[in-house]
């Protein structure tokens, strides 16, 4: 750690100040030594003529001048330890400033680390995104357009109403009402007589398919799928299932 010049400096001019103050008592000790006393405290004229030079100084002279010399010495140690003092707050203070400009600066290194982090994750993330195979479309499920098709289309849309029934229990109850033909038209019975006919594989009267319609399948009584439809949600409302049904309903 380099000295502190200012106060060596310092320290060297209060040495010269003391030497002048040491040899300004010295001198004054020994003019002390020259003063002659009489009786009554006054010095004769031959002997202050005699002693050409010299002067003669009084006690209380000496003490206030030893005085002045320690008030002086006292001073001068004050004004040195106030300097030191102020110097060590100023290396305290420095010190101070170098560790909040280390800490502003390794906080800022963090938040750059963190921030670059995030970045890369997310192009990381972008990359993964453009690389990953696009999820090929499931192809519309066909039916064949026959009464197997046509039931099993009905079915797929049953499970997904939430609408109970089996394949046998649909084709068995077809083919007593329709034998199988979805322009099956009873012009016979009570209902035929009120105006509104049985139609289709299921022989469903209008208000009824009109009630019972199931949402997604046409608005027809003569479409296979929305006629075995709307009668097997009318069977479940009534009987619990189309599978309970074993004659005309």
């Amino acid at each position: 750690m380099p000295k502190n010049t200012h106060t060596r400096g310092h320290s060297r001019a209060l040495t010269k100040r003391h030497k002048i103050a040491i040899a300004g008592v010295a001198t004054l000790g020994a003019a002390a030594v020259a003063f002659t006393a009489i009786p009554g405290g006054q010095t004769t004229t031959s002997e202050a003529a005699a002693a050409p030079g010299q002067v003669a100084y009084s006690s209380e002279q000496l003490g206030a001048l030893r005085s002045g010399v320690s008030e002086q010495l006292a001073t001068d140690s004050l004004q040195s330890r106030a300097i030191e003092a102020k110097e060590k707050a100023a290396a305290r203070a420095l010190a101070k400033s170098k560790a909040e400009a280390a800490a502003e600066k390794k906080a800022a290194e963090a938040a750059a680390k963190k921030k670059a982090d995030r970045e890369r994750k997310a192009k990381e993330a972008a990359s993964r995104s453009a690389k990953r195979v696009q999820v090929k479309p499931v192809a519309a499920k066909t039916y064949a357009n026959n009464l197997d098709g046509w039931i099993r289309e009905a079915l797929d849309i049953m499970d997904a109403k939430g609408i109970p029934g089996t394949y046998n229990g649909l084709y068995r109850n077809i083919m007593r009402e329709s034998s199988g033909n979805p322009n099956a038209i009873n012009g016979w019975d009570i209902n035929a007589i009120n105006g509104t006919p049985s139609i289709g594989l299921l022989q469903v009267i209008k208000p009824t398919f009109d009630a019972y319609h199931v949402s997604g399948t046409p608005w027809s009584q003569y479409d296979p799928v929305a006629n075995i439809t709307a009668a097997a949600n009318y069977a479940a409302d009534k009987y619990g299932s189309i599978d309970n049904v074993n004659s005309a309903y």
